[in-house]
């Protein structure tokens, strides 16, 4: 067995030359990066040298209580784990679990038989090959990670641009915002329903969010502020699992396995076919942080591992959990204290299927509620980065006070939201999966067609004058969206091409803002080089 230290001691600066830390990737490292002069891990100050350095002297004192203060600097090769056992790749596995097998997830799994009139088996299909669509463009952009040492956004300026990419980032703000804001409303939810008359949805709410706000500013690793090696990734699925479990034994003998899904047969195809976009949507908005969690890998890591691993860890818990919600939805309509309970909120209908427990299926609901704070506590991590990335003057200021000011804003909303999960669900993550769908034809096509020789250098990733001026990105990012909006279904809109199939329409704007934005973007991508040359 490796020693622990081998996982959470950062590595010794080399003493060779340092050529030979930056070993030659093929189709990744570029080739002529020695050309640029080696950036340094300081933090600039943009601001004025007096207030730079009261900024420092603050972030001395956060890392003296032990608080996170690295921002988006590039991890250089001598920052990270020296070398990489069995336990940093199992690491990568089971972090995923810890963040995904969460009660957001299960009341997700809840739509298809609620929302959609599914049937158990067309929504278990749907909600399981939806997720393993997703959870293959997440695992994919988790391997940049280790490759790179940089964030995953930072990553998107090499085909967005520098200003272009910006919009990236404020999309994902939202979408980490919104995040927190529905894993507070469901923690919120099964917190109240285990006491419906000693605490109010809003009192849970307070409670998640403040949980997940100490845990994300405060569970500084070991010698690296690196949330894949910290004891919420590597232990926080324990009791998930065993939760889950005995949530499945206690609840399935009241799942409906025989009543067919509601509707004829295209208005049942566009209904599977929204449903399978919306479990698409919840796991590849996972892609635009999955680098974020990975930068402190060593530069040789395999990245058929990292892939591998990641995307087993998100397929078992998005299995466990979204085929957990779609069960206790589908008794929903032959048992009334499911119905009771779903009339209450999502997140009572969970604790509703530990009832047959009493007392100890009140502490597994707590249990479960708590779950929702690993699952919090990555895209409030995520959204310190990300405003971070905005611009030299946003990064100047500590990521402790972006993700205080992260979890204030998705609790307000959470406060103000409490009643419309269904909706925020429904909507939110179709229209979070639309931009993720198109910023990801472009980032493939980035890679695979135009830096296929030539690879990445990662000494620009912060030199707006050597990054693309990213019109061709912008141009294809817009044509995507057009696509998408032409081809959603949601219920405040459908739009024309989606009103083709069935009584409510069929959601394709993943899939039509993918293509739509691969077709365009390199016809556009070749003349930005030949007239820009970047």
């Amino acid at each position: 067995m490796a020693p622990e230290n081998e996982i959470t001691t950062l590595a010794v600066r080399s003493k060779e030359d340092p050529t030979t830390l930056t070993p030659e990737i093929p189709g990744v490292a570029n080739k002529d990066e020695g050309i640029y002069a080696a950036e340094t891990t300081n933090r600039r100050n943009p601001i004025g040298s007096r207030l730079g350095s009261l900024i420092r002297q603050f972030e001395n004192q956060l890392i003296d209580y032990n608080l996170e203060a690295r921002g988006i600097e590039r991890v250089a090769v001598d920052e990270r784990m020296k070398r990489n056992s069995w336990l940093s790749y199992l690491q990568a596995f089971l972090l995923w679990i810890s963040i995904n097998l969460a009660p957001n997830n299960i009341t997700l799994g809840m739509l298809g038989p609620a929302v959609y009139g599914l049937s158990f088996r067309d929504s278990a299909l749907c909600a399981v090959f939806g997720a393993l669509v997703g959870s293959v463009v997440s695992s994919w952009m988790a391997t940049w990670g280790p490759v790179s040492g940089i964030r995953t956004l930072a990553f998107g300026r090499y085909s967005m641009g520098w200003w272009p990419s910006k919009i990236i980032v404020l999309l994902n703000l939202v979408q980490m915002i919104g995040y927190g804001l529905i894993d507070c409303v469901v923690g919120g939810q099964i917190l109240s329903a285990v006491s419906p008359n000693g605490m109010s949805v809003a009192v849970g709410i307070v409670i998640i969010a403040i949980i997940s706000w100490v845990v994300a500013t405060f569970e500084r690793t070991v010698g690296r502020d690196d949330v894949t090696d910290s004891w919420t990734s590597r232990f926080a699925f324990i009791p998930q699992v065993i939760v889950v479990c005995i949530l499945f034994g206690v609840s399935s003998m009241k799942f409906d396995l025989s009543t067919v899904s509601e509707g004829d047969a295209r208005t049942v195809a566009g209904n599977r076919l929204s449903f399978f976009s919306i479990c698409v949507s919840a796991a590849i908005t996972y892609a635009p942080l999955a680098a974020d969690f990975f930068v402190y890998y060593p530069e040789n890591t395999s990245r058929a591992k990292i892939f591998s691993l990641s995307l087993a860890g998100l397929l078992v818990s998005f299995t466990m959990a979204l085929v957990c919600g779609v069960g206790l939805a589908s008794g929903i309509p032959t048992h009334p204290e499911y119905s009771a309970a779903y009339n209450e909120g999502q997140g009572a209908l969970i604790v509703e299927g530990f009832g047959p427990l009493h007392g100890f299926g009140k502490f597994c609901s707590v249990v479960c509620a708590l779950g929702l704070i690993a699952n919090t506590v990555a895209p409030t991590y995520s959204a310190g980065i990300d405003f971070q990335i905005l611009g030299r003057y946003a990064e100047a200021v500590p990521r402790v006070i972006w993700n205080t000011i992260a979890v204030i804003i998705y609790t307000v909303c959470a406060l103000v939201g409490r009643s419309h999960l269904s909706e925020i669900f429904t909507n939110f993550l179709a229209l979070m999966g639309y931009w993720v769908a198109i910023w990801t034809a472009i980032t493939l096509e980035e890679c695979f067609i135009f830096r296929a020789r030539t690879g990445y250098n990662w000494a620009i990733w912060r030199d707006p004058s050597k990054l693309p001026i990213g019109i061709a990105g912008f141009i294809a990012f817009v044509v995507g969206w057009v696509g998408a909006i032409l081809c959603m279904a949601q219920v405040w809109y459908i739009g024309p091409i989606a009103k083709l199939v069935g009584a409510y329409g069929a959601d394709m704007g993943n899939y039509i803002g993918f293509s739509w934005a691969a077709l365009v973007y390199p016809p556009l991508r070749y003349l930005e080089l030949h007239f820009v040359g970047r």
